[in-house]
Order: C-alpha cells, then sequence, then structure tokens
C-alpha cells in the first residue's frame, strides 16, 4: 500500500530531527503543571478502571511512555519515525516501542485500556481525522480513556525547519469544538476539556481533551 504523502512527509522529517528534538524538548518533568496534572489524572483514570495496556502514540523518543509507566500503567509507544523508535528502544529497553501509524494500529478490538495522543494528532488532515478517532475507538475497550494534547486553531502550517532541520510536515489546527465533536461522532464522550493561550500574537492554544469510550 502506498504510503500517505501527509505521512510520508512526517515520518521523513521526524527521522530527520529525531536526534536534536531529544534534546531541545523538555521531558514530562520538565511540562508546565497543568499538562502534567491532565497525564496524572488520565493515568489514574485508567487505573481505576481496571488498567490495561495503554498505547502512547506518535511517541516519539519515549520519554513520556516511560512516565506513563512510571505513573503505574502498561504503557507502549507507536510512531511512524523509526528514528524515534530507534531513540526510544536505546533509553527504554524494557519497554515495547513499535513502528507504525496510529491510523493503523496493529491493536485487537477493544484491547486497550488507554490511549494517549500528545502533540501528534494535528499532523493529520482534518478530514481524515473521522477515520483516524473511528482507529482509537475500535483498539479500546469500553470505558476506555483517551487523552489528547496539542495545538488547536484555524488553518493549516507549513513550517520549512524545526529542531535545525528542515521539515515538510504540515500541522493541521482545528478548534477544540470541533474535535469535540468529531470524538463524539467516533463513540467517545468527552469529560473534560481544558484550552490555554500560548502567547500573545499567536492564535493557536494548547487543549487538553479527557474522553472515554462509550
Amino acid at each position: 500500500m502506498t504510503e500517505p504523502a501527509h505521512l510520508a512527509a512526517v515520518r521523513v522529517s521526524y527521522d530527520t530531527v529525531a536526534a536534536d528534538y531529544l534534546r531541545l524538548v523538555v521531558p514530562p518533568e520538565g511540562m508546565d503543571p497543568v499538562s502534567r496534572a491532565m497525564i496524572a489524572a488520565f493515568a489514574e483514570l485508567v487505573r481505576e478502571s481496571g488498567g490495561g495496556e495503554v498505547a502512547d502514540l506518535g511517541c516519539g523518543p519515549g520519554r513520556i511512555t516511560a512516565y506513563l509507566h512510571n505513573l503505574g500503567l502498561s504503557a507502549f509507544g507507536v510512531d511512524v519515525s523509526g528514528e524515534m523508535i530507534a531513540l526510544a528502544r536505546r533509553a527504554y529497553p524494557e519497554l515495547r516501542f513499535t513502528v507504525g501509524s496510529m491510523g493503523a494500529l496493529e491493536v485487537a478490538d477493544g484491547s486497550l485500556g488507554g490511549i494517549l495522543a500528545w502533540y501528534s494528532v494535528h499532523h493529520t488532515p482534518a478530514d481524515q481525522l473521522p477515520a483516524l478517532f473511528g482507529e482509537f475507538a475500535r483498539v479500546l475497550a469500553p470505558g476506555g480513556h483517551l487523552l489528547l494534547g496539542g495545538h488547536v486553531g484555524e488553518g493549516e502550517r507549513r513550517p520549512t525547519a524545526a529542531y535545525g532541520h528542515p521539515v515538510s510536515y504540515t500541522s493541521y489546527l482545528v478548534p477544540v469544538g470541533r474535535l469535540v465533536e468529531l470524538l463524539e461522532q467516533a463513540g467517545f464522550t468527552v469529560t473534560t476539556t481544558l484550552e490555554q493561550p500560548i502567547a500573545q500574537r499567536d492564535d493557536r492554544s494548547h487543549a487538553c481533551l479527557l474522553a472515554r469510550r462509550s
């Protein structure tokens, strides 16, 4: 099967920036308190619901996967970038990391207790989000939990460089209200939404959405 153009751009770009991404992006312990609190709340909800495996989709170099593990979850990571997965495997050999697409998971129906997608969904074109969220719903057990985190807003952004390297991916910004609608259409109940402005003169916001598989 031919790799979709947007996915190929993400794979090539993150293969290119992997080492400097690891050097430049703050680890989970250095995140803002609200983001850490949302991840902690997600972990507690999964544990209270009986646990089960948790997929960190778009896991990058695996630091958030390991963070979830330290919060008591049975977490594994998936990323389209082979270079990112190689970094994750070297740093956390005790955890499982797989090269793959979050839109076509090699996971059985209803087998996961949770999904975390942290700054990864925004690389999916808006018209493909219904299929992506449908895949999330397929692999989550009834009552399983989903945490989305990332930028929201309007329009598309096509940076030419990031983390000191040329990149070719696109960020597709969607309003938080539209994300809620799409998740509900896919079979989720959105329980919490949190939106924070990033900075003055930046029309994006950071958003976290907690949802439960209906």
